[in-house]
């Protein structure tokens, strides 16, 4: 009997079931994980990575896996994307990018706030391959446009930005690059496919780091693209299979474990961000807080417009911020003092600006006018996970009465 079509399905049921199914030997209902590196091959079967195409049989993991095949089709689907490929971590996903896109004498402009190791590698590698790099204050996207020259190839954005939570308007740098024939790129880890699906507001490219909000768990890296069937087969064929920045089976099988209660985990991120973010805003000792559900983040209304999902990522405030980050790190007791973020525990770290500026953000006066504008010397850079939102407020108000 044919099945009658279907309207589409909900993101829940995605988040669920896209891309996997029952094995078809065990019966299985859970996907299960194949750890082999090679595969039983036909006699004629080509080795060579210039003959890889979508029909090609599984050979080798470094080609393709049935389990990394699973978490690639579920990515895609809570993405809207026509395909996605997955690496070992969001650099190799980042790096993929980049080399995919740009060629020595083509021309890069970034966002001049970004992931520290994006920033370093586009301050040292990039133009050590010949690729110019213009860095801009992407919260108006005409300073993107005055930035733009012949040679411009790729516009890359990342909204909210990391670690200050500024946004970038998705929509108008993709008419932009659409005027300019430049590709528009979106890290959108922050936000999770939840929050937003840059693909759907006109980028050609959106980038996760899949060991942040789709994991969720903090146990295992890895890193994803996704954007039209075409553009990933070339990256999977040009960059991946060759240099070999591929994601483990096992991390693949658990980050798609993870996805499955994404659009769960990020309901409650939200809701106990928004509750700490509320707290924080009123307690005496807290200078500023940075939170894009919060109507005093200076972009709160591109936020209501871009944003179905405000994620969990909060920043704050406090004088002298270092002797603060010892205080709160041996005060805190639910909270987690580490690096990172998305997972189901809350984690926080203090992020001093003048060292992110010696290392990371090579920036003109006006860009770090922008910059001290929501870190000011230093901002505390809080993942809220999904502990009840009292005790996380309980843990920061005895730390905060140590300062």
């Amino acid at each position: 009997m044919t099945r009658p079509s279907q309207p589409p399905r909900g993101i829940r049921t995605d988040a669920i079931h896209a891309g996997e199914s029952p094995d078809p030997v065990t019966g299985a209902s859970a996907p299960s994980i194949v750890m082999s590196t090679t595969f039983i091959a036909d006699a004629e079967a080509s080795f060579s990575a210039e003959d890889f195409g979508e029909n090609t049989p599984y050979l080798y993991t470094r080609w393709k896996n049935p389990t990394v095949d699973q978490l690639e089709q579920k990515l895609a689907a809570l993405e809207g994307a026509e395909a996605a490929i997955a690496f070992a971590s969001g650099m190799a996903a980042v790096t993929a990018t980049l080399l995919y896109t740009l060629s020595a004498g083509d021309h890069l402009v970034i966002s001049d706030v970004s992931y520290a190791a994006t920033a370093e590698m586009t301050n040292e590698l990039l133009p050590r391959l010949g690729i110019a790099v213009t860095k801009v204050d992407m919260s108006d996207p005409e300073n993107v446009r005055v930035a733009l020259r012949p040679n411009t190839r790729l516009i890359y954005a990342e909204t909210p930005a990391n670690p200050i939570l500024r946004l970038t308007d998705i929509a108008a740098l993709a008419a932009i690059a659409r005027e300019h024939g430049a590709r528009l790129a979106v890290d959108a880890t922050f936000s999770s496919p939840i929050g937003i699906r840059p693909l759907g507001l006109g980028a050609d490219f959106v980038i996760h780091s899949l060991s942040k909000y789709i994991c969720g768990h903090g146990d295992a890296i890895g890193g994803a693209v996704l954007g039209q069937k075409e553009d990933i087969t070339r990256i999977r064929k040009e960059v991946a299979i060759r240099t070999g920045g591929i994601i483990s089976p096992f991390n693949a099988w658990l980050i798609q474990r993870g996805a499955a209660t994404l659009p769960l985990r990020m309901k409650a991120h939200e809701e106990g961000a928004l509750a700490v973010a509320r707290f924080l805003e009123a307690h005496p000792k807290v200078i500023r807080v940075i939170y894009p559900g919060l109507p005093s983040h200076p972009q709160h209304e591109l936020a209501k417009r871009q944003l179905s999902n405000f994620s969990g990522m909060v920043t704050f405030q406090v004088r002298d911020g270092a002797r603060a980050a010892t205080i709160l790190a041996d005060r805190l007791s639910v909270i987690h003092y580490a690096v990172s973020l998305g997972h189901h525990r809350s984690l926080i770290f203090y992020l001093p600006t003048s060292e992110m500026l010696r290392t990371s953000f090579r920036m003109t006066p006006a860009q770090e006018q922008s910059y001290r504008a929501f870190a000011g010397d230093g901002i505390f850079r809080l993942s809220v996970g999904l502990e009840d939102p009292a005790d996380l407020i309980a843990d920061l108000a005895y730390a905060l009465d140590g300062i």
